[in-house]
């Protein structure tokens, strides 16, 4: 293998950037599309041989807290996530700007516009404003990689967080990319700064001003930066491009001979000095930000929205992800055909996976409550909020990480019998324990069905923080009357048992946990095969 230069995914540019420049530490729990990252640290040999720390944590903001840890130790952290993970993590994310960092931490986010995978757009460079933090959004897997080392030099000098911004379509596209040498790992110096990290409120006061006071430096910083730089073009026609919406301009322009010109952004916040002699410039220009307008709106009400075309004009869509020709069609050039489907063509919706124990869960689950005319089940995020799909139709919310066991509380809070939710393990592990507490202190008639497959199956069967023996002892340790944690196995030839148990615990007035117990199909083929494969 050419160790100079390797194919990689978006995700894995950043983490071969990480390790070679000098990380001590990864912290993450897994999501689409920010996965990818802490797995190839995981399985990099080079990073295994240098002690870097790459074990999955148990929810986002643990994972933040513990990479704060470790910088405050002087060593180089790295923690990843996807975007609405960013709101788990945000408590510590948001202080951390107050206290600011020792060694680099970065905080690697992965968007996801059209929601292949989320719930929701939420853009990541509006915590990055919020928190007055600087943010990188490369536009290619090489700047991505090149970016790594320039973000934990950046943190270090500033002495600040900083985020390294991707979306699906960078996280999740190849291209090959040059390395460089590698760097060593920072030598432990842990720093003793009360002042700085207790954050009582006299402390807290003179580091925000401390925030606010780097705020220029910030800005001069991203006028030099890489990241930012005008392209050659000129006329009467602008374009301000961030991120990977660089590429989808300048393959527009290319494409269609568009002479205009155009400024390239990478690090926030704004280079203030380009945007003004782009802005000046021009009479009209386009704003191309995968995301939200968030800096369109800026430019609306600094230069007019008269001047300003982009997402809240309608010249691009304001929902989904940019593409070559929508960006092509706001500078003018007639769309493509669209290709129409062919009839035999038959969408294929997703499924749980054949053999998977939730469909038999789920079968037992729709017997035992359709005796209860007004039933409401309550569900996750994890493969099993497939149940919601023909032909189970067994669940009936999916809101955000750990809101099954809340909602149901609050259901049964307002008289719904019975309030039932189905969570999974890791799921569980990482914001349903609380909610359980709060339905024990309440002594709230809910019964949760934790869906126990041993992996966070959905993201590819990365380790479960709890499951097993592990889950039992959580629920007593939280107070759940041990009669009242009842263990199925959702197999066909249990159906009958299982029914029963559902019944007897939908019927209890008092907290009741239903650990439904089978380890997912995928891993266990895949535990059999290595270990034929190790026998050989």
């Amino acid at each position: 293998m050419n160790r100079s230069r390797l194919l990689l995914l978006g995700a894995e540019a950043v983490a071969q950037g990480a390790i070679d420049a000098g990380l001590s530490g990864v912290y993450a729990y897994p999501g689409t599309p920010s996965t990818e990252i802490t797995e190839y640290i995981q399985r990099s040999a080079p990073a295994r041989q240098s002690g870097i720390r790459s074990a999955w944590s148990a929810n986002e903001k643990t994972a933040y807290e513990a990479a704060l840890g470790m910088s405050y130790a002087g060593k180089r952290s790295l923690v990843c996530m996807k975007h609405v993970g960013l709101n788990v993590a945000a408590d510590a994310f948001m202080n951390s700007a107050i206290t600011g960092v020792n060694g680099g931490l970065v905080l690697a986010v992965a968007d996801d516009p059209s929601m292949h995978s989320s719930q929701n757009e939420q853009d990541s460079r509006v915590y990055g404003r919020f928190a007055m933090v600087p943010v990188l959004e490369p536009a290619s897997q090489q700047e991505l990689y090149d970016a790594m080392f320039h973000a934990f030099e950046l943190s270090e000098a500033v002495r600040l967080p900083v985020i390294m911004r991707m979306t699906t379509r960078l996280s999740h596209s190849r291209a090959g990319v040059e390395l460089k040498a590698s760097l060593e790992q920072n030598p432990l110096s842990a720093e003793y700064a009360p002042g700085r990290f207790v954050l009582m409120p006299q402390n807290a006061r003179v580091q925000y001003r401390h925030l606010l006071d780097l705020q220029p430096m910030l800005e001069a910083l991203s006028e030099s930066s890489f990241l930012n730089q005008p392209v050659e073009g000129h006329g009467p026609l602008g374009i301000i491009a961030f991120g990977i919406g660089y590429n989808y301009a300048m393959e527009a322009r290319k494409a269609h001979s568009i002479e205009c010109r155009l400024l390239k952004i990478g690090q926030y916040p704004l280079p203030r000095t380009q945007v003004n002699e782009l802005f000046e410039a021009c009479s009209e220009v386009l704003v191309v930000e995968e995301g939200y307008p968030v800096y369109e709106e800026l430019f609306r009400g600094y230069f007019g929205s008269a001047k300003v075309r982009g997402r809240m004009d309608g010249t691009l869509p304001r929902d989904g992800e940019l593409t070559t020709d929508l960006v092509a069609a706001a500078l003018g050039v007639k769309p493509p055909e669209t290709a129409t489907t062919p009839e035999i063509v038959v969408g294929r919706p997703p499924e749980l996976c054949k053999g998977c124990g939730h469909r038999d869960m789920f079968d037992a689950i729709n017997i035992a409550i359709k005796e209860n005319a007004d039933h409401h089940v309550f569900s996750d995020i994890g493969c099993y909020t497939l149940g919601a799909l023909p032909p189970y139709n067994a669940i009936h919310t999916c809101v955000d990480m750990g809101a099954a066991i809340t909602m149901a509380k609050g259901a049964a809070d307002a008289g719904l019998r019975p309030a039932v939710c189905v969570i999974g393990d890791s799921t569980f592990a990482h914001s349903g324990m609380t909610g359980l507490l709060d339905a024990v202190n309440d002594r709230t008639p809910v019964t949760v069905i934790i869906a126990d497959n041993n992996t966070t199956a959905m993201t590819g069967g990365q380790c479960s923080s709890a499951s097993g023996s592990k889950l039992v002892n959580i629920c007593i340790g939280l107070g759940v009357e041990e009669a009242h944690i009842r263990t199925i196995v959702p197999l066909r030839q249990h159906l009958h048992e299982n029914v029963s148990v559902l019944r007897d615990e939908f019927a209890y007035n008092g907290v009741s946990v239903v650990i439904a117990q089978r380890e997912c199909i995928e891993t266990a083929a895949k535990k059999k095969r290595r270990a034929a494969a190790s026998a050989q």
